[in-house]
């Protein structure tokens, strides 16, 4: 195993075990915002202990998600130190905004909005719930922006000693991957919020335990997930995948197995990629489809990996070819047992429909499984 491979599990490991709890935090955060306004439109406790209880998730999850955050920090040093000393004029700029605005606007309000509800007015209570949501969506937003420029660079000039600098702040946070990127991400978010919110209702109802918490928690998920689980297919994802095909070829066709160039380009469900003979083994795919989805028409040529040096396709191919029609798969079933979970929940059925709440219950954890991108 060389270094380069070393690095890069470390760092993934590190990376995706943290943003187990920050994806789940910036749902809740939503979520809870929601309940505390159903309380106080309708002026109904159950709605306000149905807050309290998903604000201690909210915290635990928060403080996890601080501690694993920290050695993240220091691995832009130890894993990637040239990258780092090169790009820390750029990248530094909206990582230090994220600690030193969001992340104390979060943690303030947050000590607020857990101790302080017995001090404060209920509109008080329900502000300062208002601005721990705040805070860790702009969190969010400023890890996407350094996240972006990485696969977008933009608003940089190159200094002599080959280090960059930003030469335009708003054009560094305008960029329009990160804009893409953030609405991706944040509906992937309260995907996750609204999955973990719904399974837990799920339980107590066939449990037959908390049973009137239960139905606040499956109703506010199944609505929050229904609306963000369409969202993170169209327009979030069609339009972040338009960008991607547009400024990152190579990737897109090492996720869609198209290895030739090809006007008509077909979408691939299910094969085998063979960088051998650059095919796939086996293929099932629909015709015209992957041309029309980029661009709007089946007519449309697709650039394949024959078009990118063998040094600039993406590696390992198959574990990204493999990952994102899971990712794909998952998310269209998000939204297929959503949407039977919101007719059922119209009809006044839902409660009572113990095959659709044992999926949701299953389903917890699904949404936390990280994308390919």
């Amino acid at each position: 195993m060389d270094a380069l491979l070393l690095h890069r599990l470390h760092f993934a490991f590190t990376i995706t075990y943290h943003y187990l709890f920050p994806q789940l935090t910036m749902g809740l955060a939503l979520l809870i915002v929601v309940l505390k306004t159903v309380a106080l439109v309708r002026h109904n406790e159950r709605y306000n202990e149905a807050a309290r209880f998903w604000a201690k998730i909210f915290a635990i999850n928060f403080l996890i998600g601080v501690v694993t955050g920290i050695p993240m920090e220091f691995q832009f040093g130890t894993n990637w130190a040239q990258f780092s000393r090169s790009t820390g004029g750029v990248i530094g700029q909206p990582l230090a905004m994220e600690g030193v605005f969001s992340f104390f606007l979060e943690s303030a309000f947050l000590g607020l909005f857990l101790f302080g509800e017995k001090r404060l007015s209920p509109w008080a209570h329900w502000a300062s719930a208002f601005l721990v949501f705040v805070g860790s969506w702009i969190s969010g937003f400023f890890i996407i922006v350094t996240n972006a420029w990485m696969q977008h660079p933009v608003a940089y000039s190159i200094l002599p000693n080959g280090s960059f600098e930003v030469t335009s702040f708003w054009g560094l946070l305008m960029n329009p991957w990160a804009l893409l990127q953030y609405a991706h991400n944040m509906s992937g978010a309260v995907i996750t919020g609204s999955f973990v919110m719904s399974a837990v209702g799920a339980f107590y109802i066939l449990e037959k335990r908390f049973e009137e918490h239960g139905r606040i928690f499956v109703r506010v998920g199944v609505i929050a997930g229904v609306i963000s689980c369409v969202a993170q297919i169209f327009p979030t994802g069609d339009l972040h995948g338009r960008y991607l095909a547009k400024h990152q070829p190579a990737a897109i066709a090492a996720m869609e197995g198209l290895f030739s160039s090809q006007a008509e380009a077909p979408l691939v469900l299910m094969g085998q990629p063979n960088e051998t003979t650059q095919s796939i083994d086996n293929p099932i795919v629909i015709n015209d489809m992957l041309s029309f989805l980029i661009y709007g028409t089946t007519r449309a040529e697709v650039k394949g990996l024959d078009q990118f040096p063998r040094d600039q396709w993406p590696s390992p191919l198959p574990l990204l070819f493999y990952s994102y029609p899971i990712m794909a798969g998952l998310g269209t079933s998000f939204v297929l047992l959503m949407l039977v979970a919101v007719f059922l929940l119209l009809r006044w059925k839902l409660f009572a429909a113990r095959r659709v709440l044992g999926p949701l219950l299953v389903c917890c954890p699904a949404p936390s499984l990280p994308p390919p991108h």
